[in-house]
């Protein structure tokens, strides 16, 4: 075996049967999105918030579209205005090459909410978004299992971070409408469409299961460990798996796994040169 885990990495891509991309909030960060790493990440990327000391968890919570609707909005109205505005980095075309060129089988399994994988070109049906989607609303209460697509635009005042344009409201019974996000705190997230995804990511699993399968995960930290969690769950249950973890500060993981400490964009890349 290398010694060079890049190298090592682009063997196992050149030979695999089929791809999982697992994804955390990192893989964004070369798009120019932020992080949220820690309240001083938030609040470089939301200095308003700096201000009045509120912090990221606070700001993610549900209550708002019930209390103060135009704060809650504020911070997801303003969130969904910066995806929809986002492009991809180089890195998500990487993956996808790789994949069309080994003609493997695929599946992306995000804990982001932003879509960008779908931007990207990735199939819809190939994508497990485990905490839901900003491009999806439904009711607060909610009154009923509707979830429909967010198509809503939203002006924000970004000096107090409060929304000022019409609210989203429940296509049902009228109220104020939120994102389809599983937040903190949060005992009315629908969850059906991400169950629907889990469903299809077991299928691919039990359909890989006898075949080369490379988990390649990317800006997954340890503070919510979901992402991480879900490639070594892979990489040891499935007998044929290995994991290449991307991550400039927490890329540690057990050999035969492959630990890469770089951004997601520099280690595609510098794997992508290996392959050609």
């Amino acid at each position: 075996m290398h010694d060079d885990p890049l190298q090592r990495a682009a063997e196992l891509i050149n030979g695999a049967e089929a791809f999982v991309i697992t994804a955390g909030a990192g893989m964004g960060v070369d798009s120019g999105l932020p992080d949220f790493r820690g309240d001083t990440g938030f609040w470089k990327a939301y200095p308003a918030y700096q201000r009045v000391r509120i912090s990221f968890v606070e700001c993610a919570n549900p209550a708002h579209f019930g209390t103060d609707p135009r704060f809650g909005w504020g911070f997801y109205g303003h969130r969904t205005n910066l995806y929809r505005s986002t492009i991809p980095h180089q890195g998500f075309a990487l993956l996808r090459k790789w994949i069309d060129r080994t003609r493997g089988d695929y599946f992306v399994v995000t804990s982001n909410v932003d879509g960008q994988f779908q931007k990207a070109g990735y199939d819809g049906d190939r994508i497990l978004e485990v905490h839901g989607s900003i491009h999806w609303l439904q009711c607060q209460t909610p009154c009923s299992s509707r979830i429909w697509p967010n198509r809503e635009l939203f002006e924000i005042d970004e000096s107090s971070m409060r929304a000022t344009g019409p609210l989203p409201s429940c296509r049902e019974c009228g109220k104020i409408a939120r994102p389809n996000i599983l937040m903190f705190g949060d005992w009315h997230w629908l969850a059906e469409r991400t169950r629907l995804q889990e469903r299809n990511f077991d299928h691919f699993l039990g359909d890989n299961a006898g075949r080369r399968v490379v988990v390649i995960e990317m800006g997954a930290g340890s503070a919510i460990p979901t992402i991480r969690a879900t490639s070594e769950r892979i990489g040891w249950n499935l007998e044929q798996a290995t994991v290449i973890r991307i991550n400039p500060r927490e890329p540690e993981i057990q050999a035969p796994h492959l630990s890469i400490p770089l951004g997601a964009l520099e280690g595609l890349q510098r794997i992508d040169a290996l392959l050609n």
